[in-house]
C-alpha cells in the first residue's frame, strides 16, 4: 500500500509518466485495476472511495493507492480521525464529548483514542525524525503534557515545517499524519521510518 495526493487525476498522471515507486523495491508502479469501492464517513457526509490499484513493473507486486483522505481500514475520514485527537491532546476533552462533536458513536472514538496513546511514543519519534529530515535547524516540540499529546505535537511541528520548507500555504495535520504513517497510524505496527509515501506534502 502506498499513500498518494487526493486529486485522482494526478495520480492517473504520475502513474502514466513512471513517478510512482514500489515500496518492496523502489520500481515502476503502473495502473492495475481499482480496489474496492466504500463509503468514508468524512466532517460533512458520505464520501465515495475507490482507491487506485498499482503493480510494479520489476517485481510484480500489486499495491493500493491510498489517497492523503483516508486512514488504512477506518470508515472515517483521516480529517475527523486526527481532529478527535487533537480535542483529546489539546483540550482533555473525553470521547464522549469528543464522539456527541463529531455525531460519532463512543465506542468508535473510544477506540481511536485508546490506539493512538498505545502507539503515542513511537508516534512521536518517527514524526520527530521526519521533522529533523525535512528542516536542517528544526525547532523541536516541547513536552505538551503527555506521551499522547506530545505525540500530535510533533505531527503538527512537521506539517508546518514542511509548509515552510515547500512555500505550502497550509499543511493539515490530517494529510501529514496519513502521508508519514502510510495510513497506518492506528493500524497494527503503527507508524514506521520506513513507510514510503508519495503524496503532495512535498511537492515534485
Amino acid at each position: 500500500m502506498v499513500t498518494v495526493e487526493a486529486d485522482a487525476d494526478e495520480v492517473e498522471r504520475r502513474l502514466a509518466a513512471g513517478e510512482l515507486r514500489c515500496p518492496a523495491c523502489s520500481g515502476v508502479l503502473r495502473g492495475w485495476g481499482w480496489a474496492r469501492p466504500r463509503q468514508l464517513r468524512g466532517p460533512d457526509g458520505s464520501l465515495q472511495l475507490c482507491p487506485r490499484r498499482s503493480r510494479c513493473t520489476s517485481c510484480g507486486v500489486t499495491h493500493v493507492l491510498l489517497p492523503v483522505t483516508a486512514l488504512l481500514r477506518r470508515a472515517d475520514a483521516a480529517a475527523v480521525v486526527v481532529l478527535a485527537l487533537v480535542e483529546k491532546a489539546t483540550r482533555g476533552v473525553g470521547f464522549r464529548r469528543i464522539a456527541a462533536k463529531l455525531a460519532r458513536p463512543a465506542k468508535t472514538v473510544r477506540g481511536w483514542l485508546r490506539r493512538f496513546a498505545e502507539r503515542a511514543e513511537a508516534v512521536r519519534s518517527v514524526f520527530t525524525v521526519w521533522l529533523r529530515a525535512v528542516d536542517a535547524d528544526p525547532v523541536m516540540p516541547g513536552p505538551a503534557g503527555g506521551g499522547f499529546a506530545d505525540a500530535v505535537r510533533a505531527i503538527g511541528a512537521l506539517a508546518v515545517a514542511i509548509g515552510c520548507r515547500f512555500e505550502l500555504p497550509k499543511v493539515s495535520l490530517a494529510e501529514t499524519a496519513v502521508a508519514v504513517s502510510g495510513g497506518r497510524l492506528l493500524s497494527p505496527g503503527g507508524p514506521d521510518r520506513r513507510v514510503q509515501h508519495e503524496s503532495t506534502l512535498t511537492p515534485g
